[in-house]
């Protein structure tokens, strides 16, 4: 009886000691910090995708790729329009005047330097959704590099100015990547012989990158008219404050909601209709005294939350 009791007595100090062993390997799991990836930030707000274009920190003083990243970042953004130099700049461009070295560079150049981008940004959380590259001077290697290096950072297509002889050059090298050719507008439909129709005419590769401040300063119309009328066309707006032609001070960048532009009605639209545009802050109007781009940019996409969201 003695060794039962021994041994009976033994297993109990085990299980005893068993138990004290979990008890402390749950607590010390409890504290230990959390090795889960933080989570990546989301700018679609009530259904409609709010970027920028990175054009809008120009007046940051760090220019370099990394920077503009964590611009975006700061000012609470999942997604740009990515403006082609700092791009390059990162991929190794020379640094030269020669357009016979650029050329043969932008030719020839591999797309590793790309790929890296394309993670540095996706590991951020922020999209690639347009690349700003090339223009219709370029030779046929170099559009074909600017649209293998928007394809490369897992964008929709690049973006310049809008023109029918632009549209005609890139129309055949959009169909062949099996991208767009996107193109911006600032005050041409202020002209009466303009016409958007007329250039997506030539190409069913072509989309329209519009900016909405630059259409309502240049002709006073409401911008909501002609999205509705050509929206299976448009990949991307740019939003700012403007005033209209007619305004004392005619077709001027302001802070948002003190100019006409109606860029709350604007947003609505895009979510009431479920448009898959996506809808870029353009900073454009002066930077205030003790602010900065990083700052109003967030100021803008606080607007966009105002205007988008239910109202508490």
């Amino acid at each position: 009886m003695n060794q039962i009791k021994m041994k009976s007595v033994q297993a109990g100090l085990w299980l005893s000691a068993i138990k004290a062993l979990i008890i402390v390997a749950l607590i010390a799991f409890s504290i230990q910090p959390s090795t889960a990836a933080p989570a990546k930030q989301n700018s679609k707000i009530g259904g409609v995708q709010v970027g920028t274009i990175t054009y809008s920190y120009r007046s940051m003083p760090d220019q370099s790729l990394t920077a503009i990243l964590n611009y975006a970042i700061q000012s609470g953004l999942s997604s740009v329009e990515l403006m082609g130099g700092a791009v390059e700049e990162y991929a190794g461009i020379p640094q030269v005047k020669d357009p016979e070295v650029i050329k043969k560079w932008r030719s020839t150049v591999s797309m590793a330097k790309f790929k890296e981008i394309r993670k540095m940004f996706n590991e951020k959380g922020v999209k690639i959704n347009i690349l700003k590259l090339g223009d219709k001077s370029w030779s046929d290697g170099e559009i074909d590099y600017a649209f293998n290096a928007a394809k490369t950072l897992g964008a929709i297509g690049i973006t310049m100015e809008i023109s029918e002889e632009a549209a005609k050059r890139m129309e055949p090298f959009a169909a062949k990547h099996h991208m767009f050719a996107i193109f911006h507008n600032h005050g041409q439909p202020g002209d009466p012989n303009f016409s958007f129709d007329k250039i997506l005419a030539l190409g069913s590769h072509l989309r329209l990158n519009l900016d909405c401040g630059h259409y309502f300063g240049a002709t006073g119309l409401d911008p909501t008219l002609i999205i509705e009328r050509l929206h299976n066309r448009i990949v991307s707006l740019h939003l700012k404050d403007k005033t209209g032609p007619k305004a004392s001070d005619p077709n001027k960048n302001q802070v948002w909601s003190e100019g006409e532009t109606p860029l709350a009605k604007i947003l609505q639209l895009v979510q009431k209709k479920k448009y898959p545009i996506e809808c870029d802050i353009e900073l454009e109007y002066t930077i205030p005294a003790g602010s900065d781009a990083v700052k109003e940019v967030a100021k803008c996409l606080e607007y966009c939350k105002t205007a988008l969201l239910p109202k508490k």
